[in-house]
């Protein structure tokens, strides 16, 4: 039988490695427990500390007592899975033929991805720490991530790692900006060649058509994301004379701190 020569591990690879690729939301938050997953319903326990209490030194005179660390505990739960299962007329021949399995595996990731996005997108809308609406300033959409900046400084969101998601609508206008197109030389260059936006007000700009009225501002710390291709097989085909390959897509996200992701609703 043709699926005895499949290899997992081969295909497993190739399709995380297009998944990846395929991500916008799932590129942007950390995967500090990803490796803590197996199962639908495995749940990771996350220690958020307490901030730490820094006081006045003054010499020839003893220091308090330590404190005690403390905390809350976030759980991230493993609740979204997503499964592709096709078949061909003989595996051993598509793995001869490397164009038509990477093929298959590429558009695999891809509609994987698009369900992945969407389901990262609802767990960002729901644990965001600020919603906000209203309409582009008149100093343009620059103006409006000028204000989102502010509003992440106000709360002392740590400016290292901060992106800006935006829908392809205000993607056209930055387009059109000559202080996004020219402002920051080579680098912006470079970074319209790869497909994004640009590097502006301390935020690395991405597009996202998953998008329609909002701008999501948010930093990796902020959002944790743990996914797992937890099964990839061939099979013979109970009602055909072909072989099948099927796989399972697990994976769970969280906001763990909501004030590093921040909504801004563009109305009329």
């Amino acid at each position: 039988m043709a699926v005895t020569n499949f290899i997992p591990q081969v295909w497993s690879a190739r399709l995380q490695e297009n998944l990846h690729n395929s991500l916008v939301f799932g590129a942007l938050c950390n995967r500090n427990y990803e490796g803590d997953i197996a199962q639908w319903g495995d749940t990771v326990h996350i220690n958020n500390l307490a901030d730490i209490t820094v006081k006045p030194y003054t010499p020839n005179t003893d220091i308090d007592d330590p404190e005690q660390l403390s905390g809350s505990d976030t759980t991230l739960v493993i609740d979204h899975g997503a499964y592709y299962n096709f078949f061909i007329n003989d595996v051993d021949a598509a793995q001869a033929n490397a164009d038509l399995m990477d093929a298959a595996m590429r558009n695999a990731a891809w509609k994987l991805a698009e369900d992945t996005e969407k389901y990262i997108l609802g767990v960002i809308r729901q644990g965001a720490g600020v919603t906000k609406e209203g309409a582009v300033p008149d100093d343009g959409v620059y103006g409006l991530i000028v204000q989102i900046k502010t509003e992440l400084d106000k709360r002392n969101v740590p400016r290292a790692g901060r992106s800006l998601v935006v829908p392809s609508s205000v993607e056209a206008e930055l387009l059109m900006d000559n202080r996004f197109i020219t402002g920051s030389g080579a680098v912006s260059d470079a970074r319209l060649a790869e497909g994004s936006v640009a590097r502006a007000a301390g935020f690395d700009i991405y597009v996202s058509n998953d998008l329609t009225d909002e701008v999501i501002a948010m930093t990796s710390d902020g959002v944790t994301f743990a996914q797992q291709i937890t099964r990839i097989e061939a099979y013979r085909r109970e009602k055909g004379f072909d072989d099948g390959v099927k796989g399972l897509s697990l994976c769970g996200a969280k906001v763990v701190m909501p004030d590093c992701v921040y909504i801004h609703k563009i109305t009329a």
